[in-house]
């Protein structure tokens, strides 16, 4: 376990406080762990993992070894030094730590404040809910994607709404993976709308699976990434997890599966009607998408906006929405977000 002691700041500060903050910090903490490798891990490449701490919670943090030293305020320290010991927790358990971990342990810490004795082990898990899968666990790093998680636990038809970055379809396939490990389901379905991005890609050679393949590659990434390739192969192969064009839905009932449709936003009220009551008996739908980003032709209503305001409030269906704040690709993208939620809407051509 890491051991700690903190100074006021009637003690002199280091000059790496001096030189960076220009000012004597209120408080210094100094925490050693005994672990080389996972303290290795805590700092991360070039030392970005503490930098993100740095901008996140308004501290310096010094690294030598596996001697770590933060200086600031009092708040500002003590929230630092429950990320670092959170994140040592995982880097000793062998877990990997990128910036999302980082992130997410920082939001948990700013989550569950202060007012409560702190756990390092148990943090994570005590702010927020998890998938467990066979490969690695699947932390929410959100309040929004932790409200996200337990309503796909415990509601059939979830809608996830929100800008891109913000874990909607990656939790999605997350949650569908572990019904499919715990054979809770038969069987994974993954459908999107063929709608082209504002492009025009033309014919595309090759089978269905072919075909649709380009509009599916996100969650495909994440299968790989979430499952054990062979075991991603194999079911592909075996129709366990299937790839369904959303216009070759009609007709079907889908029983004992787990079924997504991601990039919702660019499907029509018809097609939005279509899939929705393709479920049947022990099956979970997950439905993604983001408004923002409709790509239907002008005047075309979309079906996921249809959708959620039909439907909010009834019973067995919950409805996530995620914001700016919630995007956690990087931090740039967050800013970008925000950027444009912020800004004028241009009227879209041929509109008046």
């Amino acid at each position: 376990m890491p051991k700690s002691a903190s100074d006021s700041s009637s003690l002199a500060p280091s000059r790496k406080f001096d030189r960076d903050m220009q000012v004597p910090p209120e408080t210094q903490v100094v925490i050693d762990f005994d672990d080389n490798r996972a303290a290795s891990a805590l700092v991360g490449p070039y030392g970005q993992h503490l930098a993100q701490i740095e901008r996140r919670l308004g501290v310096v943090v010094d690294s030598k070894g596996n001697h770590i030293t933060i200086g600031g305020s009092r708040d500002g320290c003590d929230a630092a030094r429950r990320v670092l010991e959170t994140l040592y927790a995982q880097a000793v358990k062998g877990q990997d730590l990128d910036q999302g971990e980082v992130e997410g342990a920082i939001r948990a810490v700013i989550a569950q404040g202060s007012l409560f004795e702190f756990d390092a082990k148990s943090a994570k898990s005590a702010a927020f809910d998890s998938i467990n899968l066979r490969k690695r666990p699947v932390r929410a790093r959100t309040a929004a994607q932790d409200s996200y998680i337990r309503a796909l636990k415990r509601h059939e038809l979830v809608f996830g709404i929100g800008p891109a970055g913000t874990g909607k379809t990656w939790l999605a396939v997350a949650h569908a993976a572990q019904l499919f490990e715990r054979k809770e389901v038969d069987k994974i379905i993954l459908s999107r709308p063929a709608v082209e991005a504002g492009e025009r890609l033309g014919f595309l050679p090759g089978d269905l699976r072919e075909k649709v393949d380009p509009y599916l590659r996100p969650i495909y990434d994440a299968l790989y990434d979430l499952m054990d390739a062979r075991i991603v192969e194999r079911a592909l192969q075996t129709g366990e997890i299937e790839i369904a064009p959303l216009a070759f839905m009609r007709g079907r009932t889908l029983t004992n599966a787990a079924i997504i449709l991601d990039e919702a936003q660019n499907t029509t009220s018809m097609q939005m009607k279509m899939f929705l009551t393709r479920l049947g008996e022990n099956s979970r739908m997950i439905v993604t998408g983001d408004p923002s980003q409709i790509d239907l032709p002008n005047g075309q209503t979309s079906g996921l906006a249809e959708a959620t305001r039909l439907l909010g409030g009834v019973e067995g269906i919950a409805q996530v929405h995620f914001k700016a704040e919630d995007v956690i690709r990087h931090e740039l993208v967050a800013r970008i977000v925000a950027a444009y939620e912020g800004s004028p809407q241009r009227p879209a051509a041929g509109k008046s």
